[in-house]
């Protein structure tokens, strides 16, 4: 039997030859979902954060439907969208794992279209077309209630943070140092546009120093080395330099460094923000430092650590940086993304208004009577 060529993630390489099951059925599915593990990491895909997720979709959607993919129908794909209640992100992710593996069973370089056939009568289809997939049609699909902070939200959320620092020493009770940690780590989060992952991976080796800006000292910029992935690729990398606006952050972090961190007796850890159990901080960790701060300033629940980042593109722009050296800044690999999270405020509007108003040669046009 021709089981098609011998790439990576072919059915001729993941079904063992010669062993008969007592319930095919089962170990073909489990053999399909093999191959197609191969052939993602054959391009070099991330196993964690890439083909796991892949595959969990793909054993929910069997558990829903009660059948194998050779058995699978557009019928039951869409009563499998129908029964969820998720973001429309969310949807068009669960879709695209799903029309990917469909692509990989349905190819008949793999072999499983013609395997399917003899064992079973029935090869597997494409299910996803474009009458049941949802559409790209917007630039946003995230929470309208998601925005940026304003400044006097910013610094409640500082104040707040620094709050807690005090009201922790008063009661003389443990936890100072890591509440000093958690206020440098929310200013330096918004300091630098930073997303959250990327704080947490966030190395003392990761400090740089900008001769361009010697007054920064060794903290004229961070190199960011955990920045958001694309279509399955690496982690993406860059610099963020400090800019003039948030030079304070300087003066903060070296004493992080100086004074609190070696309370926290880190050892010989790498991790630029330590636990007190000489561990790196958890990402559930760092939402935690945010949403007491919050509550604690009384701000919006529905904003969340992610809106700092928002804020800090805005502010840039409401600095007058360029947009490309915002666009650097926060890792965006096109200029569009960084204006979805732009929200000036009406004041910088109305600055800007103010400025063309007063341009030489400005002239008011009045209609003719």
């Amino acid at each position: 039997m021709d089981h098609g060529p011998a790439l990576p993630g072919a059915a001729s390489l993941v079904l063992v030859s010669g062993v008969l099951h007592l319930d095919p059925a089962p170990a073909v599915f489990e053999a399909m979902l093999d191959g197609w593990s191969r052939q993602q990491r054959s391009r070099f895909l991330r196993a964690d954060a890439t083909i796991k997720p892949r595959l969990e979709v793909v054993r929910r959607f069997a558990r829903f439907s009660n059948q194998y993919p050779w058995q699978w129908t557009p019928g039951e794909l869409e009563a499998f969208m129908s029964s969820m209640s998720v973001a429309v992100s969310t949807a068009r992710s669960y879709q695209n794992a799903l029309r990917l593996f469909c692509d990989y069973i349905t190819d008949a370089r793999y072999g499983w279209p013609s395997e399917c056939l003899e064992r079973f009568g029935a090869s597997p289809q494409q299910v996803l077309h474009e009458w049941n997939s949802v559409l790209h049609n917007v630039e946003f699909e995230g929470r309208t209630s998601r925005r940026p902070l304003s400044y006097d939200e910013v610094q409640a959320l500082f104040d707040a943070a620094d709050g807690r620092v005090e009201e922790i020493r008063e009661r003389r009770r443990k936890g100072a140092a890591a509440a000093q940690r958690d206020a440098v780590l929310l200013k330096t989060v918004y300091a630098f546009g930073l997303r959250r992952q990327e704080a947490q991976g966030l190395d003392l080796v990761d400090l740089r120093s900008n001769p361009k800006a010697k007054a920064f000292g060794r903290i004229g910029g961070l190199f960011v080395r955990h920045g958001k992935s694309s279509r399955g690729s690496t982690a993406k990398r860059r610099t963020v330099l400090t800019v003039p606006e948030f030079d304070w952050i300087v003066e903060l972090v070296e004493h992080y460094l100086a004074e609190v961190r070696p309370i926290l007796v880190p050892g010989d850890h790498p991790a630029f923000w330590v636990t007190e159990r000489r561990g790196r901080m958890s990402l559930r960790s760092i939402n935690d430092a945010f949403e007491h701060a919050r509550a604690a300033a009384g701000i919006d629940p529905e904003l969340d650590l992610h809106s700092l980042r928002h804020s800090y593109v805005t502010h840039l722009v409401e600095f007058d940086y360029p947009e490309r050296f915002v666009q650097e800044q926060v890792g965006h690999s096109y200029a569009s993304t960084t204006a979805i999270y732009t929200g000036v405020s009406d004041d910088y509007r109305n600055r800007l208004l103010q400025r063309s108003l007063t341009a030489p040669g400005f002239d008011l046009w009045e209609p003719v009577s």
